[in-house]
């Protein structure tokens, strides 16, 4: 009767170990035959903003150029799956055109303040990168993409990238990954500059970006200078795609134009799209014209 158990008890872990990795609640919108690595633990603890999730496509496929999706929700809510919906074409893409996509979590400002979220990003990114033989990436070829909160850790970490900026690295060490191009979509870049715009300075301390710095901008120019992407351009930076509607009423369509204007000046390789009548998010920015745009930027880049 024990070795039955026994062997029961091993059938069930060979069974277990057997078993696909556990489905994404946005397998639907990858293409069929998708493989996908969910949930891992990017910086070996209990925290459950400290995952992330691979998609490759199909095949087994060597050396695939990597882009990391980093989520907007005001730094403070969503998750690994936000944008992708209203994104549905774009991330098809990136599969269908033989990219490996890396989505991070990060933890809320509700749980730490800054620099927390561009550490989790550092280390999710050198985690990708020293276990890319695992899933056949290229770790040379690592680009990000972020939308709005997501937007502005996607530029702040490919541009303090090339810099010596300790307290942005978990432990103060220093990664090894490098980043080749950044899309950013509607990201804060100067966060100075947010103090004049009423969606982010309601009710002081409640705002999303007092929330991320513990201070209000005012309070606390000097957080919000060292938060700010715009702070560590310089000409060693990586080429950027900065895609912002028009009509944004949360992230003014200036910080886009800021940024690129601080790229330009220093000779970083840019382009600037401003979506006609676009919201701060929504499907008007997987328009046809932009996914061209995006893929003729990593094909050039990456």
């Amino acid at each position: 009767m024990k070795r039955k158990i026994q062997w029961l008890l091993w059938s069930f872990l060979l069974l277990f170990k057997l078993l696909p990795a556990q489905t994404s609640p946005v397998q639907k919108l990858f293409p069929q035959g998708t493989v996908m690595h969910s949930n891992i633990n990017y910086a070996g603890d209990a925290s459950t903003k400290h995952l992330l999730d691979i998609y490759l496509p199909a095949g087994d496929k060597k050396n695939l150029p990597l882009v990391v999706w980093i989520h907007g929700g005001a730094w403070m809510v969503n998750d690994k799956y936000a944008d992708m919906s209203y994104m549905a074409n774009t991330v098809k893409g990136f599969i269908a055109k033989g990219y490996a996509l890396a989505s991070i979590d990060y933890r809320y400002s509700t749980e730490a303040v800054f620099p927390a979220q561009i550490q989790d990003c550092n280390q999710a990114l050198e985690y990708l990168y020293q276990h890319a033989k695992e899933y056949n990436i290229d770790r040379d070829r690592i680009a990000l993409v972020g939308f709005s909160a997501g937007g502005h850790l996607a530029c702040l970490t490919g541009l303090s990238n090339n810099n010596d900026v300790k307290d942005f690295y978990p432990k103060g060490a220093k990664p090894h990954f490098r980043i080749k191009a950044v899309l950013d979509f509607y990201g804060p870049a100067d966060l100075l500059m947010l103090a004049n715009n009423p969606d982010t300075t309601v009710n002081g301390l409640s705002s999303p970006v007092a929330r991320l710095l513990g201070a209000t901008q005012i309070a606390r120019p000097d957080l919000a200078k060292r938060a700010s992407p715009v702070t560590y351009v310089d000409k060693n930076d990586p080429p950027f795609l900065i895609v912002q509607g028009e009509k944004d009423e949360s992230v003014p369509n200036t910080q886009s134009k800021v940024l690129s204007s601080w790229l330009t000046l220093n000779d970083v390789k840019n382009q600037l799209i401003v979506v006609p009548g676009a919201p701060h998010y929504g499907e008007m920015f997987d328009a046809d014209y932009i996914r061209t745009a995006l893929f003729a930027f990593l094909e050039a880049h990456l």
